[in-house]
């Protein structure tokens, strides 16, 4: 059976639920939005689908207790990222998980804040982000080179427009997929779980080791 950690990550202490399954193929790190943080029931949910693949998952609050209390920092794109960047570089610092490949799931600020996080760390394998605002990477987009999933629900028109304009600007390979009937936060029965299919077999293909089998990644 697979254990969760409490652990603490960078000179902050910032707070994390570890979990590696044996054999894990790989470490999904988690990007939340604002708002958000790894208590997030959607997230742990997010998190046990991943590990069903043979991930491990790295669930971590982005800010300390005090920063998330100024709402300026939990749009602080580039606050956000560093600190991605750091749980990457302390994952790269463990035992267990030095040798894994690393993606990235974020969403709504957490989308911009992984792809920020990608275009400066060059460790990140792959990023998924789900319902999120890749648009808030702004300059960074362009200099992202990881696999990046843009996953957006049908009937959030206005964020899908966002995707589609930050897309644009991207010249690393990417694709959006749009879960029809969904709206931003996916609780409409199924849609959450079509968005951890797809995103399960993004992390599968760009993660897999040479010679690993792939998931087939799902039509939207």
């Amino acid at each position: 059976m697979m254990q969760t950690e409490d652990i603490r990550i960078g000179p902050e202490g910032l707070g994390g639920f570890l979990t590696v399954p044996d054999k894990a193929r790989g470490l999904i790190i988690f990007a939340h939005g604002s708002g958000s943080s790894r208590h997030s029931p959607r997230n742990a949910y997010a998190a046990r689908s991943f590990e069903q693949l043979g991930f491990a998952t790295l669930l971590f609050d982005l800010l300390t207790e005090g920063e998330a209390g100024d709402r300026r920092n939990v749009f602080d794109i580039a606050l956000l990222a560093k600190r991605v960047v750091l749980a990457v570089d302390w994952a790269r610092q463990q035992t267990r998980l030095q040798n894994l490949p690393i993606g990235v799931f974020g969403a709504s600020t957490g989308g911009g804040a992984a792809l920020a996080a990608a275009a400066a760390s060059p460790h990140i394998g792959a990023v998924v982000s789900r319902g999120g605002r890749p648009d808030l990477a702004g300059d960074a987009l362009p200099h992202v080179r990881a696999p990046s999933f843009l996953i957006v629900g049908g009937n959030d028109r206005e964020v899908l427009a966002l995707n589609e304009a930050a897309a644009a600007r991207m010249t690393c390979e990417h694709r959006i997929s749009v879960v029809p009937n969904a709206s931003h936060l996916f609780e409409e029965p199924g849609t959450l779980d079509k968005v951890l299919a797809l995103s399960g077999a993004w992390f599968s293909k760009h993660l897999a080791p040479a010679g690993r089998e792939t998931i087939p990644l799902p039509m939207a």
